[in-house]
């Protein structure tokens, strides 16, 4: 776990989630955006099919110039490592590597230890994106319940050590911790 208490958090880290279409990624690119260069994009979608592939070009598409891109579908401990030190850096998203992580069998539990070591140990902003998936019904089978637990969870850990969390509810961002 890492080191800030729950209520003070780690203030280079900004968690910012909502829900599909929220506006979470755009906003946590503007977080990034707002400091000065270098940018480190860290990727953690795989394209598995033609639909994702296009989502993932839109999103290339989309970001200025000026932006390093780290693809990291399942070792995002160690490309957070890899991000030059004091660079600005978006993870851009928990849910997805959280997806891969289960489907690949990794240890969900130990990984998000090692995240969560790999943030603390990090110098510089570093701006993590996620979904909030607890709001709607409940799952109808035990693979989504499983996989909206674990992303609760996930969620709560990384909220609890970061020094600002933003919850986006239609394009608008609410601080819940921290400020802007």
């Amino acid at each position: 776990m890492m080191g800030q208490s729950a209520t003070t958090g780690d203030e280079g880290t900004a968690f910012v989630l909502g829900g599909a279409r929220s506006g979470k990624s755009r906003y946590a690119e503007s977080l990034v955006t707002a400091l000065p260069h270098p940018w480190v994009y860290i990727a953690t979608a795989e394209a598995r099919d033609d639909e994702m592939a296009a989502r993932i070009a839109a999103h290339k598409a989309h970001r200025e110039a000026g932006w390093q891109t780290i693809e990291a579908p399942h070792e995002l401990p160690e490309a957070l490592h890899a991000a030059p030190q004091g660079a600005a850096v978006l993870v851009d998203c928990l849910t997805l590597w959280l997806s891969n992580l289960m489907h690949a069998k990794f240890k969900v539990d130990t990984m998000t230890t090692r995240l969560e070591e790999a943030l603390a140990a990090r110098v510089g902003t570093t701006v993590v994106v996620s979904n909030e998936v607890g709001l709607g019904i409940v799952p109808d089978n035990a693979l989504a319940r499983e996989f909206r637990d674990a992303q609760g969870v996930l969620n709560q850990r990384l909220a609890a050590h970061a020094g600002r969390v933003i919850l986006m509810v239609a394009g608008l961002p609410l601080y819940l911790k921290g400020s802007p």
